[in-house]
């Protein structure tokens, strides 16, 4: 029997596909979009409220990438706090991108509800867990800043986590109880019916192959017809492809591999999501059927079959060593798009063209609220007035053509630090 490379309990258990048809002959819109994941989505949806005439391109299908495939954590905010964004932004700009970060999930679940999407919403919290007590200081430390904003958090000690997540070996951490999870394919499919009955028009499989100068306006081209726009926005975050010269040299594309269980008790009774300090990182699960979902670093290249996921396998076992020692029910893979500083972006390409990377691991929530701020943008608002940051020309990653070796050096590396973190605490 051939093991298939990726089974994705995702794409098992989502609600129904939106049935769309491929681009045909010549169209013209206000604003096209390239990109049918949480971005494009939650963008179109927000155009075609305001009346805006607004069409989605998808390669494939609605979710069909990392939206589909990501571990449905609904984690809030950016991976910087305010001194640092106002260093990197500004005293008016840095704030507001915090602010916007701060709201994202209760944007988001504002928008759930809003829509009634069914996607299997949780809003039970998030933890971040530390297993060494330099970490440990880390949560202290990311605790207190968002206490001071005025979030609902709080610091957890070593049985308070146990408690919570039925895993030992852990010395505390904190949790914010704004985070969450949904079924993320089932959130890019109820984003897609919600923008079709807003307006928006989605073509789906309809990859782009080509965007040219067309007088005042753009031009789309795919295999079987053309999008003719005046403002275009590329929403492809972890898969820009070529469509853009330089564009895909902006952004890490690495890959983060899940596995789950069948069914099992004791494990996060209350639903909450749970992830820990590791640089090379460990994140967690239940979905709604109870399975124990388990992600964290995946390989360099796509997964290549069951033996591509010994790394959340292993970890899996040592997490909860009392669950049945048997092969996962499924295993599924999906890239991240990772910016050199962990902030989104936002290019200006040319004018009226813009693209945005702003995955980083926490696009749930910011990637779908960032969604009305962009639909202002492509709809003529000033983009130093919004809760994005600057629209600049494309900023390649230096060496770029060499990701994969000093990605491979940097995983090794960061593996040692969290090594090292650990031995000092022995």
């Amino acid at each position: 029997m051939t093991v298939p490379r990726q089974r994705s309990l995702w794409l098992a258990t989502a609600t129904p596909a939106v049935a769309l048809l491929p681009l045909d002959g010549v169209a013209e819109a206000e604003v096209a979009i390239i990109g049918a994941g949480y971005t494009g989505l939650s963008t179109a949806l927000a155009l075609a409220e305001r009346g805006v005439a607004v069409t989605v391109l998808e390669a494939e299908a609605p979710g069909a990438a990392a939206s589909g495939a990501n571990g449905g954590q609904v984690i809030p905010g950016l991976k910087h706090f305010v001194p640092d964004l106002v260093k990197d932004f500004g005293e008016v700009l840095g704030p507001r991108l915090h602010e916007a970060g701060a709201r994202d999930a209760d944007a988001l679940f504002a928008l759930i509800e809003r829509l009634g999407i069914e996607c299997e919403a949780t809003r039970a919290g998030w933890l971040q867990v530390a297993d060494n007590p330099v970490a440990l200081e880390e949560c202290r430390q990311r605790c207190r800043a968002w206490a001071e904003w005025g979030a609902p958090v709080r610091m957890l000690g070593a049985e308070e986590v146990r408690a919570i997540t039925g895993a030992a070996g852990y010395l505390g951490g904190w949790i914010d109880e704004r985070g969450g999870s949904v079924q993320p394919l089932s959130l890019a499919r109820g984003l897609a019916r919600a923008a079709l009955a807003a307006g928006a028009r989605i073509h789906a499989p309809s990859r782009v192959t080509a965007i040219r100068p067309d007088g005042a306006a753009w031009r789309l081209e795919t295999a079987s017809g053309a999008l003719r726009a005046r403002r275009v926005l590329l929403a492809t975050n972890a898969a820009p492809g070529a469509l853009w010269p330089g564009l895909a040299h902006t952004i890490m594309a690495v890959w983060s591999f899940q596995t789950a269980t069948a069914p099992a008790s004791g494990v996060l009774p209350g639903g909450q999501v749970v992830s820990d300090t590791r640089r090379v990182l460990r994140y967690w699960r239940r979905d709604a059927s109870g399975r124990l979902v388990v992600g964290g670093k995946g390989t360099l290249r796509a997964p290549r079959g069951l033996r591509s996921f010994t790394v959340p396998e292993r970890m899996r076992a040592r997490l909860y060593p009392a669950l049945p020692d048997q092969p996962p029910s499924f295993w599924w893979g999906g890239r991240v798009g990772i910016t050199p500083d962990r902030l989104p972006r936002l290019f200006r390409l040319a004018e009226g063209v813009f693209a945005v990377m702003q995955d980083n691991g926490k696009g749930v929530a910011w990637c779908t609220a960032a969604g009305p701020a962009l639909a202002d943008l492509l709809a003529g608002a000033p983009a130093e007035d919004l809760p994005l940051p600057p629209a600049t020309p494309l900023r390649p990653i230096p060496l770029h053509p060499f990701r994969s070796v000093y990605a491979a050096a940097g995983s090794l590396y960061f593996r040692a630090r969290d090594a090292l973190d650990r031995a000092r605490s022995a």
